[in-house]
């Protein structure tokens, strides 16, 4: 699966993440319809507990024949929600067996209810809380939390051991278009370390060629996906965790930071933030076209260092 596929398996994360704070003890299947999920492969580690089920490249929801029989006559759902909006595949869903439908297909006609507003969400986190709300709609809206796997958490110790204070960068990003300059997360990075904190600098396999320059431009920083047995989202999440807070760019890794529930500053440019800004806790968003551009070198380092500084109060 392609890193597109695993950021937006993190982007679904915190819905599964409220719908298990919904419904606590019931039985929560995932099913992917059409193709793998995420859940069920590298991500798996991420939703033990959130889902007790994932129905993997199931085959449903793509042929006008299956509107003429129940694609899962065995089954009954008491709730099925319809994450997708494609009106063929809503109308093969809703032959399930099932008590409650929720679905923004066809302007929520099909759903049992609907918003008051109609209005399509940018972000795809933000439609999938339009129909939690309607599913459990005086849900808690606190999260339920993450699994901690304990051979995860003693890596995560021994690269980050408690005492210092870390702050997270994460340089890297999908496309080299969504990158601040490597240079300037090395000059804030320097500037916090002046200020007494340990930058923690978080590189994948595709920014490999970055970590010779973050050596030398930045001689006071952790890699400590470099110096892990078995680099993996779990891990970063873990990581995460022990930071007073992080940096990053419109990234996967910067979706996996939100996870950690930590505060973070997240550097928008050339991409919408209102589609594509990580679903953390505390998210402060710097924007290039605030400075006069949508090239991300617009953005200032002065305005990133009093974001960061913010988020450290």
């Amino acid at each position: 699966m392609g890193l597109d596929a695993v950021g937006d398996g993190l982007i679904k994360l915190p819905f599964l993440r409220s719908l298990r704070a919904a419904f606590p003890q019931a039985r929560i299947t995932w099913m992917a319809g059409k193709g793998h999920t995420v859940f069920a492969g590298i991500l798996a580690p991420l939703v033990a507990g959130l889902v007790d089920e994932v129905l993997d490249d199931a085959g449903i929801g793509s042929r006008v024949s299956e509107l003429f029989a129940n694609p899962l006559p065995s089954r009954r759902f008491d709730l099925i929600i319809d994450t997708q909006r494609r009106l063929l595949t809503t109308l093969i869903l809703r032959r399930i067996r099932h008590g409650r439908f929720i679905s923004a297909a066809a302007g929520f006609r099909l759903s049992a209810a609907r918003p008051a507003d109609h209005r399509r969400p940018a972000s795809l986190a933000k439609q999938m809380t339009v129909l939690l709300d309607l599913a459990a709609p005086h849900r808690p809206r606190d999260m339920a939390p993450l699994p901690h796997d304990a051979g995860v958490e003693a890596e995560a110790d021994r690269l980050l051991p408690a005492g210092p204070c870390y702050v997270g960068l994460a340089p890297g990003a999908g496309g080299k278009h969504k990158c601040w300059p490597l240079e300037r997360f090395c000059e804030l990075g320097n500037t916090l370390a002046r200020r007494g904190m340990t930058p923690v600098v978080l590189l994948g396999p595709a920014e490999a060629d970055w970590i010779e320059p973050v050596r030398r431009l930045l001689p006071g920083a952790l890699l400590p996906l470099q110096e892990a047995a078995a680099p993996s989202p779990m891990l970063t999440i873990a990581l995460a965790r022990r930071m007073a807070c992080a940096l990053a760019n419109d990234s996967g890794t910067g979706h996996m930071l939100a996870c950690g529930d930590i505060p973070l500053v997240s550097l928008f440019g050339p991409t919408p933030p209102e589609k594509f800004a990580p679903n953390a806790q505390r998210l402060t968003v710097v924007r290039a076209q605030d400075y006069g551009g949508s090239d991300m070198a617009t953005i200032p380092v002065a305005a990133v260092e009093r974001a960061i500084t913010e988020c450290l109060l």
